[in-house]
């Protein structure tokens, strides 16, 4: 039998297909290994060391964030109700009765009186004229301080609720009310020589000399003194209020850093509840023509 060789192609005469021999050889080129592409050990700890760091940057940072977060809050509550509770007192309010479900004590700590349970019900009135009392009444010094949840803030801790848990854990705070007048510079009266026109404070009332006055002439007693009606006017119809805000209420009693204070200038009368002294309220629209009495 006669082979044909030729290459790829195989004998016709035998009819059985025989490559040629070069055929059997491996290609190298199917024989060549494919790299592969990964991630060393090595590669991997120092990539989670990389992690590691990063999270503790941002753990350390996180709590410093939340606190910021916190005291915006809580400024901003703060903020808020000082304008209810100014607006309150500035108009002599006697019918916000909605001050009852959020101010809980009102204590004077000058004199140690406090009114937890003054005010109990409907007695917005009683807290509005509670904050507005005097610095000074006669001979006894005053300094309301009252005991407040938060006005504004989530409804959640808002009326009708009633979970003590809830109410008691919502923010809270303190606000010293001081109810002053304006000062007006004039001096005290010293037994010396004064000037026509001169305006002297004696016994709490104001006087004027209407010609020169000397040493032995006391206020009240001499005719060449008069009460001078304008600066009594002046103090008995013009008030500074301020209220400063201490917060946060602690539930042991303590009270954390915040702190601040807004004023105002209040015009008008500052009158006596008939029912009780106790109680004084603002009445923007009348004035007191004092001339002899402070």
């Amino acid at each position: 039998m006669k082979l044909l060789f030729q290459s790829g192609v195989g004998s016709r005469e035998s009819g059985a297909k025989v490559r040629h021999p070069e055929v059997f050889s491996p290609r190298l080129s199917a024989l060549v290994l494919r790299s592969s592409s990964g991630f060393t050990l090595v590669e991997i700890a120092i990539s989670l060391a990389i992690i590691g760091i990063a999270l503790v940057a941002i753990i350390g940072v996180l709590p410093l964030g939340m606190t910021a977060q916190r005291d915006n809050r809580e400024a901003t509550i703060i903020n808020q109700d000082a304008t209810i509770f100014m607006e309150a007192i500035r108009s002599g309010a006697r019918g916000d009765n909605d001050l009852t479900n959020y101010v809980y004590a009102i204590t004077n700590t000058y004199t140690g009186i406090g009114y937890a349970n003054f005010f109990n019900g409907p007695g917005s009135n009683n807290i509005v004229g509670l904050l507005s009392t005097p610095e000074f009444t006669g001979g006894t010094s005053n300094r309301m301080v009252a005991y407040v949840h938060s006005v504004s803030g989530p409804a959640v801790e808002k009326p009708p609720q009633d979970n003590s848990l809830v109410v008691g854990d919502s923010f809270s705070y303190r606000i010293v009310c001081q109810n002053v007048p304006v000062p007006v510079d004039v001096p005290l009266w010293q037994a010396q020589s004064y000037s026509a026109g001169a305006e002297v404070l004696y016994q709490g009332i104001f006087y004027r000399a209407t010609a020169l006055v000397g040493n032995g002439d006391i206020p009240g007693t001499s005719s060449l003194w008069t009460s001078s009606s304008y600066a009594q006017g002046l103090t008995s119809n013009l008030h500074e209020l301020r209220l400063t805000f201490l917060w946060p209420q602690l539930p042991n009693g303590g009270l954390g850093g915040g702190h601040q204070t807004y004023r105002t200038s209040i015009a008008g009368q500052l009158a006596t509840n008939g029912a009780s002294e106790n109680l004084f309220f603002f009445q923007p629209q009348s004035f007191i023509n004092a001339t002899n009495s402070p």
